[in-house]
């Protein structure tokens, strides 16, 4: 029972930081209905800035989230600004394999020794790991930091999007972009600021990755961002609880795998189990099935 509790709290370690990235994946969709494959790598540059940060320049912790998410925020509206918005009303492959073209862009340049390098780098921790026993079960402070961190991030997204008139405007453009037009919006500068909203989260995600698994190397993005994009048609793509919902799904699904049956074997039920949810509920865990607009 002591092993399965750890087990538990190690996989929701692990889902609330796919929860950072697929929140990017979803706002992006239900904006334009783009996957944005590039994602998985904003959140590899986040994990770096936020390493240069405290562990090369020496800055507080949260100074180093903060600035990473800010480097990312501009890195996301940049993209959007001179990749998507050119091919904002062309055929939709077009974009998509843009999407695929700006992602191995990221993972290349980023490669080059004038950039990041291409070896991995071990992360030293900003601070000193203390653990707790707790029923049986080793928490440590840098859990209760990544949970801290993540849920006053939702907080603020969640407020955002409800109860500001930024938020206002990108559910009007999610819905209807001409009549969100019509009723004065600048549908651009939504969109770019969704684009880098969802960068910015996706920073903090990188970040603290880095410092609950402590190597980072240009290609780490891949993964976790093919399994937070996973997690968020898991859920119910452009919906925004169900990619929390399916983030978490997520990673207790990989943790319990690997805990109980094999690590190798983690990759491949986590997507054989989106592949049954979806044939039972094809628009995902919490999204709704509807007319789509051609």
């Amino acid at each position: 029972m002591h092993y399965l509790l750890q087990q538990i709290v190690n996989g929701l370690q692990l889902g609330l930081i796919y929860a950072l990235i697929a929140l990017g994946y979803t706002m992006v969709y239900g904006i334009i209905k783009l996957i944005n494959f590039a994602h998985g790598d904003v959140f590899m540059v986040g994990a770096f800035l936020g390493y240069y940060g405290f562990a090369v320049y020496h800055l507080p912790f949260y100074l180093a989230v903060v600035i990473a998410m800010i480097g990312c925020a501009i890195l996301g509206v940049t993209i959007e600004f001179l990749a998507y918005r050119p091919l904002r009303y062309a055929p939709r492959i077009a974009a998509l394999i843009t999407a695929i073209g700006v992602s191995l862009f990221l993972e290349y340049f980023s490669s080059l020794k004038f950039a990041f390098g291409p070896d991995y780098r071990t992360v030293p921790r900003p601070f000193t790991e203390i653990h707790w026993q707790i029923a049986g079960t080793t928490i440590t402070n840098t859990q209760v930091i990544v949970a801290v961190v993540v849920v006053v991030l939702l907080a603020f997204l969640q407020f955002l999007i409800y109860h500001t008139k930024v938020g206002k405007a990108m559910r009007a453009v999610s819905f209807d972009h001409d009549a969100a037009r019509l009723m004065g919006i600048n549908v651009n500068t939504v969109i770019s600021a969704t684009f880098g909203l969802g960068s910015a989260l996706a920073a903090a995600g990188g970040t603290l990755y880095a410092v609950a698994y402590p190597q980072i190397w240009p290609f780490m993005g891949i993964m976790p961002g093919l399994k937070a994009f996973t997690a968020a048609v898991l859920g119910g793509i452009g919906n925004i609880p169900g990619a929390v919902l399916g983030s978490l799904l997520m990673g207790q699904i990989e943790v319990l795998t690997a805990g109980f049956i094999s690590s190798n074997f983690r990759d491949v039920i986590a997507f054989s189990v989106l592949i049954l949810v979806l044939l039972v509920r094809p628009a995902g865990l919490l999204g709704q099935a509807g007319p789509e607009k051609v």
